[in-house]
């Protein structure tokens, strides 16, 4: 089993600005580098917010929090489609189906041997 990497600040640094300078494409640095597609991502977004010792780029920083308000607007949604749903049913009239529910009592006609 691999042991655990750990890389420093500069370095994620310098991956990122590398990156960000068109000086080599993402699969030319995840090759080189040996990490992946989601670690550079994360090292991206880090970045963007000023995660590295470095000033942040309002640019990224402004995607970072719209996708961030997108998930909530999401998660918000489906909430409220939920409860929707659960005041409409609880507003409609009690609807009577002979199939809904398991026959009750002792009045069954069906048994496994057939037809009486």
């Amino acid at each position: 089993m691999k042991q655990q990497r750990r890389f420093s600040r500069e370095f994620k640094r310098q991956v990122v600005e590398e990156l960000l300078s068109g000086g080599s494409t993402p699969a030319q640095l995840m090759r080189r580098h040996e990490i992946s597609s989601g670690l550079l991502s994360h090292w991206k977004r880090q970045y963007a917010t000023g995660g590295f010792d470095n000033p942040p780029n309002q640019e990224a920083a402004r995607e970072v929090r719209v996708r961030q308000l997108e998930q909530l607007v999401g998660k918000l949604t489906l909430e409220n489609e939920f409860l929707k749903k659960a005041v409409q049913r609880s507003l409609s009239p009690v609807k009577k189906s002979s199939g809904s529910w398991p026959p009750t009592g002792t009045s069954s006609k069906t048994s496994k041997g057939g037809a009486h």
